[in-house]
């Protein structure tokens, strides 16, 4: 049973976050309403997350650890192996919350299972089940059963066993957005993947962008530039859209968001060259006139 008859709890919960305090300094400090205070919040977001996300230093509720690095044969021992230094996150916060309001404690910690295995993966490491076990502070038998359960909604997290022992794991994100496109809901995918609904559109978005930058001609190198996602991710993204059987309307948006970003572009294109052809018949005439 999931306790939450505290209502103020979340709400004290809350106030502790950066977000609360930055909130307060623009109602009080500009004088602004409670509502216009979160809309400069969120658009301070909007326009400041790719730096953010691009930068060396840590955020809050993240952390940096050594693990087993991914190139590491399974034959060798664990004291013997190389390690490498990744960033995870232990507590995304608003994410977090609305995770544990749904689903209770458990809910949470599966989500963070999921999520701190996956950023190890993509920066080159691998953890195991004794290694999260020290970092959530739980036994390797709780996290076994937790593994059970995120295995049977179709989740396979890239630990050191199931990568080595199995071939490549089934990442969270792209059984997220091979829900989506076989016409599941956001809230429907995530009561079944452990995640927020924040997180799921969020994944949802990036593979659209992924889509359109691959439908442009991109190659895979300059879409995970473009895109700031790992080449890993753009990879697994780009199978989705060879091998993907999308349902009617999954499809019909994908080919729209597409036609559009191609108009868009074509439309720039030609601006560009109207300007160079402009810019040419200029210089043209002043060197006659000299």
């Amino acid at each position: 049973m999931i306790n939450n008859t505290s209502l103020t709890r979340w709400q004290r919960t809350a106030a502790r976050e950066l977000d609360a305090q930055f909130v307060n300094e623009i109602i009080h400090g500009l004088n602004c309403s409670p509502f216009e205070a979160v809309v400069v919040r969120d658009k301070v977001h909007d326009i400041y997350a790719p730096l953010m996300e691009t930068t060396d230093s840590l955020k809050p509720g993240q952390l940096r650890i050594c693990v087993i690095a991914a190139g590491v044969a399974p034959n060798i021992p664990l004291d013997r192996a190389a390690r490498c230094l990744v960033t995870l996150t232990l507590d995304a916060g608003d994410e977090d919350h609305a995770v544990r309001r749904q689903g209770g404690v458990i809910a949470l910690r599966r989500h963070r299972f999921l999520r701190v295995c996956e950023e190890a993966f993509e920066q080159g490491g691998l953890l195991t089940l004794e290694a999260i076990a020290d970092l959530f502070n739980c036994s390797v038998r709780t996290l076994v059963d937790d593994l059970c359960a995120v295995r049977r909604g179709g989740i396979t997290p890239p630990l050191r066993s199931t990568v080595k022992d199995m071939g490549r794991a089934v990442t969270h994100r792209r059984l997220i957005v091979e829900k989506w496109l076989a016409g599941q809901e956001y809230t429907e995918i995530a009561r079944s993947t452990y995640h927020s609904v924040a997180s799921v559109a969020n994944y949802v978005d990036k593979f659209k962008r992924t889509a359109t930058l691959l439908a442009s001609g991109f190659d895979l190198d300059t879409v995970a530039l473009i895109a700031r996602l790992s080449p890993s991710l753009v990879s697994a993204f780009e199978q989705l859209v060879r091998e993907a059987k999308p349902v009617h309307h999954r499809k019909e948006e994908l080919d729209n968001l597409i036609s559009l970003t191609k108009k868009n572009t074509k439309s720039v294109t030609e601006d560009i060259s109207n300007q160079r052809v402009s810019t040419q018949t200029v210089l043209r005439e002043e060197v006659l006139l000299a």
